[in-house]
């Protein structure tokens, strides 16, 4: 029986709108996008339906990892729901470049709801059709929690760049 999804949230002094900005407007999201320490080397974004952000992320250690999302729903400024993936520079999909049994595609879907002034951020992550190696790298603990520090990492930039503008 497959497991929970993974799940996180985080709420941002700023209203939905402006959140929905930073994700969908490309000068805004390489500003802020990947996680704590990786910086956006590159990026190219086709914001709609069947598009793609394809992007590199540069490490501290000067290593660079390609990636790419393949939007499937985009509804300003409350909900995107892509196709995440590892990705090669001309933009096709990979392995993850360290852990080859990672599931290769993973359904993202951001929702961003109204709380007073702010935003209730939450991001639903799970394995897109899975093979059983897939399903079970993705379910042990140790993913979980390399997911639960990657994604903090990144909506902790997030909310650096809000808080400065």
């Amino acid at each position: 029986m497959p497991s929970p999804d993974f799940v996180i949230s985080r709420r941002f002094d700023a209203p939905p709108a402006r959140v929905f900005a930073a994700f969908t407007e490309p000068a805004r999201m390489q500003q802020w996008w990947g996680p704590k320490g990786f910086s956006v080397a590159k990026a190219a974004m086709d914001l709609r339906v069947g598009g793609t952000y394809h992007y590199a992320l540069r490490a501290p250690d000067g290593s660079t990892m390609w990636g790419k999302m393949v939007y499937r729903e985009i509804t300003p400024p409350n909900r995107i729901v892509w196709i995440n993936s590892f990705s090669d520079e001309a933009g096709g999909t990979t392995r993850h470049p360290l852990a080859p049994t990672w599931p290769l595609e993973m359904l993202s879907t951001l929702t961003l709801d109204a709380d007073g002034a702010g935003t209730v951020l939450t991001l639903t992550w799970s394995p897109l059709n899975p093979d059983a190696m897939e399903r079970a790298t993705f379910d042990a603990p140790m993913s979980h929690d390399s997911m639960k520090m990657g994604w903090t990492g990144t909506l902790d930039q997030l909310e650096a760049y809000l808080k400065a503008g």
